[in-house]
């Protein structure tokens, strides 16, 4: 349990204790300074402490945003402070010095520590002085509904037009209902993989009802994808697991769903599974983008341009915003129109759609992007460098050629992208158009691959558009797989293929979101164990050259199995160790 230090007795009739405990904290009273001292030494050194001014007057959940955050080290608001058990070495030093309650915070960030202080708008946290002032503070707390703050507070601010008009103004109340009684996100973000499992399951049977029980099951997975993040944010319940849940089980679901599809096409004779790779290829490459963009540019210096001051002039016109979010086809807009298209259609129509949409919104916000980086004078910092060559998952034939023959090419501003795209082109010109795919040429192009993408990671990648280098790296990786499986002309190739880039997408975006909560990317030894994307090239090249037939589809799927196996039980291992970060996307931004 965690504990509330009062500095002293609350005044009659003050609900403060009450209140405290309803947040889930044993509350003591002690003096300030020795007092203070001797409470925080005889708590046990794990658990959360708060130092509470016995004269705050405010609401519940302001309390709640300050000492029950789990995301900080420590929170404050006026009156309140809490702090974890890595901030109370802090809290015991800056108690011993503060001269009252009230300079506590500015204490400990003097020592370093980085005191959160939440935004609470409507919410009221004070220490008022005098009994008129405690009346007229306790009138202000009266006049907000406190629940319905809350409320509000759990829906992101910035979110997509069909989740923020047809899934939240119900899936708050649903989320409420599963704090009440005692759910955990994690427990609801696993129920919506349940359900989208299921979904895909429906879909495989390949009968009508099936597929119109797919799309109702699909929109119910994204009901409580939606509720899980609104219940983390109702009851501050985040953590480094379900942080990871959250992230990588909107992928799984929707691939999954995918194959269903495939499957359920399959059973009544149409192939569809070169469309459901290609659909999954695209969606994967789209989230790259947004990904490497992010990365290179949130700290950047500089980072200002007529392209983006334009955006956020349309952004204050109302319609447009809406307008753009949709157009995106973000992951709300997305799963209802596959839901839709499922109910009433075929599998080859919903993923002619999805890639014909999904292509218009790639092509906008990339070419929005690029007019960004061309017309601003942002000035990239080594940390985004860094991370360009992190998401850019060099294996060791890229980092040999990178070492040696990137060396001598001179660096320019637009040097990166252009061998990252001379390499794209060497590597599918010729089993697009020359017709020597599952050849040892193929496999000569793979190797002229691997040299030119290493020369573009040589480069400082700190130019306008070095961002573009990971995203056009994996089209080129996963358009290799896709080619080669799909001109095989062996049974069983292209689900193989598709089990393969599931693998091979899952390692990179469990690279992004370790990139995002600050801890790098996965250890050397495990992108050089699974060769890096040029060695993966190279490897699935050969197998095309060597084996016809089933012989390929079995490397494919043994090729599969075992990048599946090695990332999954290194990230499984990072996600639940106590060092990992707790990556919690509350921006809104299109998934």
């Amino acid at each position: 349990m965690s504990t509330a230090i009062l500095i002293g007795p609350p005044p009659a009739g003050s609900s403060l204790e009450d209140d405290l405990r309803s947040l889930g904290f044993d509350v003591r009273t002690a003096a300030f300074g020795a007092g203070i001292a001797g409470e925080l030494a005889a708590v046990p050194a794990g658990e959360r402490v708060a130092v509470v001014d016995p004269r705050f007057v405010g609401h519940v959940h302001a309390l709640r945003l300050a000492l029950t955050d789990p995301r900080f080290p420590a929170c404050a608001v006026e009156g309140a402070l809490g702090a974890l058990p890595e901030a109370r070495a802090e809290l015991a030093s800056a108690a011993s010095t503060a001269t009252g309650p009230g300079d506590l915070a500015a204490r400990m960030e003097a020592d370093g520590v980085a005191v959160h202080r939440p935004e609470l708008g409507v919410l009221v946290a004070a220490v008022p002085e005098g009994e008129e002032a405690r009346a007229k503070t306790l009138g202000e707390v009266e006049a907000v509904d406190d629940e319905a703050v809350r409320l509000r507070a759990a829906v992101k601010s910035r979110d997509g037009f069909f989740t923020t008009f047809f899934i939240s103004p119900y899936s708050r109340y649903i989320a409420r209902w599963c704090a009440r009684r005692g759910l955990t996100p994690n427990q609801v973000t696993t129920a919506s993989l349940l359900t989208a499992l299921i979904a895909a399951g429906c879909a495989a049977t390949g009968s009508r009802g099936g597929y119109v029980a797919a799309g109702v099951l699909l929109i119910a997975s994204f009901v409580l994808d939606c509720t899980d993040g609104q219940l983390a944010r109702y009851s501050l319940q985040y953590s480094t697991l379900g942080a990871w849940l959250d992230a990588t089980f909107d992928r799984a679901k929707e691939y999954a769903y995918y194959a269903g599809l495939a499957l359920g096409a399959a059973r009544g004779g149409d192939d569809v599974w070169a469309l459901a790779l290609g659909a999954m290829v695209l969606q994967t490459c789209r989230h790259v983008v947004d990904f490497s963009f992010n990365e290179a540019n949130h700290d950047a210096t500089a980072n200002t341009s007529p392209t983006a001051a334009l955006s956020d002039k349309l952004d204050s016109v109302g319609w447009t915003v809406w307008a753009r979010r949709m157009i995106v086809l973000p992951i709300g807009e997305r799963w209802a129109l596959i839901a839709v298209l499922t109910a009433l259609t075929t599998p080859r129509v919903v993923f002619t759609v999805l890639l014909i949409g999904c292509a218009f919104a790639a092509c906008y916000t990339t070419a929005g992007r690029v007019l960004r980086s061309l017309t601003r004078k942002a000035k990239r910092t080594d940390r985004a460098a860094q991370a360009l060559a992190d998401l850019a998952d060099s294996g060791p034939l890229a980092e040999l050629a990178a070492g040696s023959v990137g060396r001598t090419v001179p660096a320019t501003a637009y040097s990166a992208p252009f061998w990252a795209l001379l390499a794209t082109a060497s590597l599918l010109v010729g089993p697009l158009f020359a017709g020597n795919a599952g050849t040892w040429r193929a496999v000569l192009q793979a190797v002229v691959y691997a040299v030119f993408a290493g020369v573009a990671v040589a480069q400082p990648l700190k130019g306008p558009l070095d961002w573009l280098v990971p995203p056009v790296l994996r089209a080129a990786e996963y358009g290799m797989i896709l080619v080669l499986a799909a001109k095989s002309g062996a049974d069983g190739a292209l689900p193989a293929a598709f089990g393969l880039v599931a693998a091979v997408a899952y390692h990179h975006y469990d690279t992004v979101y370790r990139i995002r909560g600050g801890t790098g990317a996965p250890p050397h030894w495990l992108v050089r164990a699974i060769g890096g994307h040029e060695g993966r090239v190279l490897a699935v090249t050969i197998a095309a050259a060597l084996w016809h037939g089933q012989g390929f589809t079995i490397a494919l799927t043994a090729l599969a199995v075992a990048i599946a196996l090695a990332v999954l039980s290194e990230s499984i291992r990072f996600w639940v160790s106590s060092g990992a970060p707790a990556v919690h996307d509350e921006t809104g931004e299109p998934a």
